[in-house]
């Protein structure tokens, strides 16, 4: 242990060292290096959030935490810290600017995520009660719904007549990706319904959505997301984000359930393990978008 804390120190001061080396050879701090030398998305932002986490410098440590309304003063703190004169090098605001708006974003989100994930679907909430009959008529629009407690329910992957019990591990937040899922990406969610009905392949639609829900919520929390939302978000991933990311991981998994032909539902723990760890592994390329066609990487490109 204290062989393994001494060499951790000596790689740290290593490090310093070099990078003050590094800084009178070529006249640039990292940040700046990282700026100039990375191109904007993903392996940018993360190599930015790293530096300033690791800086011995209290203030540039907690700038990744500050306010989104401060991140405008957070820059020019930094400039100053640096020493570096904006007027020379204008772009560097500009790209730490970015990096900022999607560090601080991501964790707002992660937040705001959690919120919802901690609160509990309550059928005296009409609201709640709104959204939950939304998903019916998005997903079975031509099967009017016969009461609000009906076996109608395991039509869409409930499992009983009142689908409120289903939410308790993911609360509202499994609620407002299924909506989001059967709203905006109407047909897919429609397809998907049908093909999980299938004898072969069945499984409870509704359930599976909450348990991808889980899976969306994990590779956010750990950070595994970064990857994603840092290519795909120009400023600050939003929730919409999130939900659209849960509408590709819903068909994603779809397809990959059908592609390893379960015997039953049984192997669906097995099927949904080795699912995420395919998408660990995806995200591990600072290159990825797991949906581009939801990426602003036009916007990305002078950031």
């Amino acid at each position: 242990m204290f062989v393994q804390v001494c060499l951790y120190f000596y790689c740290k001061c290593l490090w310093r060292c070099l990078k003050f080396v590094v800084r009178k050879l070529t006249g640039q701090c990292e940040l700046q290096r990282i700026c100039y030398n990375t191109k904007p998305g993903a392996a940018r932002t993360m190599k930015i959030e790293a530096s300033l986490k690791g800086s011995k410098s209290k203030r540039l440590q907690t700038s990744v935490n500050v306010h989104p309304d401060a991140i405008e003063k957070t820059i020019d703190d930094i400039m100053e810290l640096k020493r570096i004169n904006p007027d020379i090098n204008p772009q560097l605001g500009v790209s730490l600017q970015a990096c900022l708006l999607q560090i601080v974003g991501y964790r707002n989100l992660i937040a705001e995520v959690e919120k919802l994930r901690r609160e509990p679907y309550d059928s005296e909430n009409p609201q709640h009660e709104e959204m939950l009959l939304k998903l019916w008529k998005c997903l079975k629009p031509n099967s009017p719904l016969k009461a609000r407690i009906s076996k109608q329910w395991c039509e869409i992957g409930f499992q009983g007549d009142d689908p409120k019990t289903d939410f308790r591990g993911m609360g509202l937040l499994g609620l407002y990706n299924l909506v989001y899922f059967a709203e905006w990406d109407t047909e897919v969610a429609q397809q998907v319904l049908t093909d999980s009905l299938h004898p072969k392949y069945s499984y409870s639609f509704a359930i599976v959505g909450i348990n991808i829900t889980d899976l969306a919520y994990n590779l956010l929390v750990s950070g595994a997301l970064k990857t994603h939302f840092y290519n795909v978000a120009p400023e600050a991933p939003t929730l919409t984000h999130f939900q659209q990311t849960f509408c590709y991981l819903m068909h994603e998994f779809h397809k990959f359930w059908i592609d390893e032909d379960p015997l039953d539902i049984m192997e669906f723990n097995r099927v949904r393990e080795k699912f995420y760890k395919r998408i660990l592994r995806q995200l591990q390329n600072p290159e990825m978008a797991l949906c581009p066609h939801f990426a602003a990487s036009e916007s990305l490109i002078n950031m």
